[in-house]
């Protein structure tokens, strides 16, 4: 019995795993409701076949297989038609304009202004009249564009040129090279080992992650011990 329950549940696990992946990589504060939904029913549905064994497997398996071909059916409509995609998923509410907040619109959405104050707390805003708009997203998220006077500066607005961002590449995990990022980034052990050594006496061992980027900079993490980072003479490969 306890094998055929273990049997039972690893079997399930793989197959509602590999429907998720198929489906897609969304958290679910990123999900629009009928993903959210459909999530659910399979969540629910997985575990009456783990834990009935008089129950036939097929029972439970063919079940969210249909649930998961349903998703992909929806998905796939909500790709072809705006309209179809408008009545799933609806559309986004504008719940500040210029002139305030949109009572009426915060009462259809059945919300209250504690809601929009915690939504706007959780994006940085605490004053209203900060505010240009606020925007509900249809997954749940609340854009929020600031007035000009409260919007944060960037380079363009102060006139300075600033390098383009690259993204730092991994190149050592828990103390061990990675030996296809090695060849994107077209550098070696032995570069590491140099680079390092100009930071102190550390093995490889001792290191859990270093990074580089375009610009030649290393970020380093020892085990033990805060994280450094050295300007490396690295003038970029594939990064």
């Amino acid at each position: 019995m306890t094998f055929t329950l273990i049997v039972r549940s690893i079997l399930i696990y793989a197959i509602v795993l590999f429907l998720f992946r198929i489906m897609g990589k969304r958290q679910l504060g990123e999900m629009q409701p009928y993903e959210l939904v459909i999530t659910l029913i399979i969540a629910d549905l997985a575990t009456i076949p783990m834990s009935d064994t008089a129950l036939p497997l097929t029972h439970g398996i063919i079940p969210i297989i249909s649930i998961a071909l349903i998703h992909y059916f929806l998905a796939f409509l909500t790709r072809k038609s705006l309209r179809i995609r408008r009545i799933i998923n609806g559309t986004p509410v504008i719940l500040i304009t210029p002139d305030g907040v949109d009572y009426d619109a915060l009462k259809k959405l059945n919300m209250n202004f504690n809601d929009l104050m915690e939504g706007l707390r959780t994006s940085g805003y605490f004053n209203l009249e900060e505010i240009l708009y606020a925007i509900l997203q249809t997954n749940g998220s609340l854009s929020v564009l600031p007035r000009s006077a409260y919007a944060p500066l960037t380079s363009h607005d102060v006139g300075i040129k600033k390098d383009e961002a690259t993204l730092p590449i991994i190149i050592l995990a828990e103390g061990k090279c990675i030996s296809e990022n090695l060849a994107v980034t077209r550098i070696d052990e032995n570069f590491i080992k140099k680079s390092i050594a100009t930071k102190g006496d550390y093995k490889l061992e001792e290191l859990i992650l270093v990074t580089i980027n375009n610009q030649g900079r290393m970020y380093v993490k020892p085990k033990k011990g805060s994280y450094f980072t050295i300007d490396t003479n690295y003038s970029g490969g594939n990064v």
